[in-house]
Parts: C-alpha cells; structure tokens; sequence
C-alpha cells in the first residue's frame, strides 16, 4: 500500500468543501498534510481538528508557493484550488477570466512546475488534480470554467507522459454536484442558493470524494488511476437542444 512510502502532501483549497476533507482523510493515514488556502481563520480550525500544517496562502501567489514548494520535498500533490464566476461567454468580464485563469489553470500549472521534477527524482510522488465534470460535457454559463477544467484534464493526461518511466502517478477526478459550500461562494450566501443546488437531492459528500482519492493513493504503485469521474447517481451529463431561427430578424417580403 503506497500510503506507507508517502510521507508529505500538498493540498490547495484546504479551508473547506473537498479540500478540507482531503485533509482530514490524509491525515488518518498519518501523511504530513501542508494545507494551503486564503482563510487563515478556516486553516487555524482544521489544524486544530486535524494537526495538519497550515499556509494562508493564495495559490496565484507564485513566489509564496515556490518557497514553500522548496522547503518541503512533496510525495503527495492535490491540486483542489478552483473559482467560478459563472454567466455566459457573451457577457464575460475581464476581471473574472483573468481570475479564474489565475486561480483553476495557471496555478495548478506552477505548482506542478515546482513539485513534480522533484517527485521524478526520487522516483516517487502521485499528484491528484480536481477538475470536474465540466471540463468534458457541456452545459451553459460556465465557458471560462469549462475551459480551464479542460485544460486541468489534459495537464493531467500530459503529466503521465512527461514523468514516463518513473513511478510518478497522476490521478485525474472529475466530480459532478457534490454536497459543499462552494456553490454559497458562487452564487451569494443566501438560502435560496442551498434549496436550488443541495436540499432535497442525493448528493455525494465532499468525504466520499476524498475516499475516492484515498482508494486512488492506496492502490499497489504499479497502479495508476488515471481517471475518476464521480457524479450522483441522479445525475447525468448531456443532453440535445435543437433551437428554432429568430423569425423577428427574419426580412420581410
């Protein structure tokens, strides 16, 4: 069981949701977990909770994260840091691109940067990238976000062939809803969001997730779990839509 050879992990967006909940199932397993996320008072309770290692960091801050990235050799990376600034491609603002390109792509990309040649080294290291399932099938107001998840997939598919011929493991997960915060910090605080996206469906819990990549991590390291893609059961992706012409911008006769 590789979990014995592990013996330090990176996890990013560690506060809460899936991120935290990483933390906490590394932690039983006695890995040295360096959490990183922006909430200070957040990280403060799960080290309490969990005697994981904590960084008030933000992930786009690159000169923070390569010092930390040097002071500590890596085996396990978790790549959770993601926003969402949802609304449709014909109404993006700047800002949010910028923002969720900084936060879901270009800073998994420099953290890979950093941890990963160190994991060829010593032979040894899995990296774990949360995309989602949006970064494969459509649906609408989410352009950006689908774009850098796309991009996290094929990174993830990337890794394995830049690290081939080491036992460097990459593990791509792809959830669908799952049952966090995360749609509070989208949408507003508001109760309305919570009975729109939570209550009254089934829903996997950000614990089973991180059961998920504990299975993945686990696995003999001949082993390689590429590719995980965990949605509620009442869930599907897809779906045709066929769309009639505006007949108001038809020219009159």
């Amino acid at each position: 069981m590789p979990f014995s050879d592990y013996k330090t992990a990176l996890v990013t967006g560690a506060s809460s949701g899936i991120g935290a909940a990483v933390v906490e199932r590394l932690r039983r397993e006695n890995i040295e977990v360096h959490a990183v996320a922006r909430s200070t008072e957040a990280l403060q309770q799960l080290a309490a909770r969990t005697g994981c290692i904590p960084h008030a960091i933000d992930v786009t801050d690159r000169q923070a994260m390569a010092e930390l990235a040097a002071r500590v050799e890596f085996d396990i990376l978790v790549n959770n840091a993601g926003v969402d600034r949802p609304k449709k491609f014909l109404e993006a603002d700047e800002g949010d691109i910028d923002l969720i390109v900084d936060v879901n792509l270009r800073a998994v990309l420099h953290l890979c940067r950093l941890v990963v040649p160190g994991m060829v080294a010593r032979d040894r290291g899995h990296v774990i990238n949360i995309s989602s399932i949006a970064g494969a099938y459509n649906f609408g107001g989410n352009s950006s976000y689908h774009a850098t998840k796309a991009g996290v997939s094929m990174l993830s598919n990337q890794l394995r062939i830049d690290a081939f011929g080491k036992r460097v493991r990459v593990t791509e997960i792809c959830p669908g809803r799952v049952a966090t915060d995360i749609f509070n910090h989208v949408h507003g605080n508001d109760p309305s969001v919570r009975e729109r996206f939570i209550d009254g469906f089934e829903l996997p819990q950000a614990a089973d997730i991180a059961d998920a990549i504990a299975f993945a991590i686990a696995a003999p390291v001949a082993v390689n779990i590429g590719h995980m893609e965990i949605t509620p059961t009442l869930q599907v992706m897809g779906g045709l839509q066929t769309a009639k012409p505006d007949q108001s911008r038809e020219p009159k006769p």
